[in-house]
């Protein structure tokens, strides 16, 4: 119970955020391009800091050897989770194939379906609820899950027209800063380099670190804020992915987890990457590429409503049952 409130806790800490970036849209406090600010400086200097941070503070030759296999965990868990979306998304859009439209529609359902939230989210989430010491073994986890983000959802995301190829998006996908700053620090805490970073940098890592979380929200609020609320919540199917987004997927993992009965730690972290509430990429990506991204605000925003709920009593559900 003492964790179902704290992350209860935490959750409405994040939707707080999430409000508060929703104001600052509507009321025009903010330019209009602060989107594009607030997640460069995201992309380049916050969670490159925060993953810096973490792995040479945290990442030992012996802490690694510990927990390596969250590594291998989430490379399957994230495998899966793409599978799954692919049969999935097709009960939200039938005759996909007859129209590039309604295949570029599915796709949009087939990465909301996959993958939630995982790194801004589930950061934030983890280090508030659980500690520095979880996040250095919740990174581990969701190396994989986030690389498969980053590379098949920036294929899916994108329009065909567009031409982007299955490497190219594997390209940007893996040359980015935030994957970069994860194995920098990983190689950093190895081998012992970690220690002659001076320590003013490491408390700007560790301070630029904790703003990854209210950063992230206000973003996520000022985007959605760009848009028509009451056209977002009367998207009848999101609603039914979120269902499946929020709890039945990640119900079945961790089903399938405990079978093979896996840690408790896995469980917690399958739990908090794969019920986490849709992110941004959904509109970031398309809109990019010239893509709809109606469709992603209207599932950022009722998941991330959703979650409030459904995630701590997801947590509390699995804790009496496991």
């Amino acid at each position: 119970m003492e964790i179902f409130l704290l992350t209860l806790k935490q959750m409405l800490t994040m939707f707080s955020f999430i409000i508060a970036g929703f104001i600052l849209k509507k009321k025009n406090i903010l330019a209009d391009n602060a989107h594009t600010v607030l997640s460069r400086v995201l992309l380049y200097i916050v969670t490159p800091a925060l993953s810096l941070y973490t792995q040479m503070n945290r990442c030992t030759v012996e802490t690694f050897k510990e927990n390596y296999i969250l590594i291998l965990y989430g490379l399957g868990v994230a495998l899966v989770a793409v599978l799954i979306a692919y049969p999935i998304s097709g009960l939200f859009v039938r005759n996909y194939k007859k129209s590039s439209d309604l295949s570029y529609q599915k796709n949009i359902f087939k990465y909301g379906l996959a993958f939630g939230n995982i790194s801004y989210f589930g950061n934030f989430l983890i280090v508030g609820v659980w500690g520095e010491e979880m996040l250095f073994k919740y990174l581990l986890f969701s190396m994989f899950p986030v690389i498969a983000c980053q590379t098949w959802g920036l294929y899916v995301l994108i329009p065909k027209e567009n031409g982007i190829t299955i490497l190219e998006s594997l390209k940007k996908g893996l040359i980015n800063p935030p994957v970069i700053a994860l194995f920098t620090g990983i190689v950093f805490g190895l081998t012992g380099l970690a220690k002659f970073v001076p320590g003013f940098l490491m408390t700007a890592f560790n301070n630029a670190g904790t703003c990854q979380g209210p950063i992230a929200m206000i973003l996520a609020g000022f985007v959605i804020g760009g848009y028509s609320l009451k056209e977002l919540l009367t998207n009848k199917k999101v609603y039914v992915t979120s269902l499946f987004r929020l709890l039945l997927i990640p119900s079945a993992m961790i089903f399938m987890l405990k079978v093979f009965g896996t840690s408790e730690e896995i469980l917690v972290f399958t739990l908090v990457a794969f019920a986490a509430p849709l992110g941004l990429n959904t509109i970031v990506y398309p809109s990019a590429y010239g893509g709809d991204t109606k469709t992603g605000a209207s599932m950022a925003t009722i998941s991330n409503i959703l979650a409030i709920a459904t995630l701590p009593v997801m947590y509390l559900i699995f804790v009496a049952l496991l």
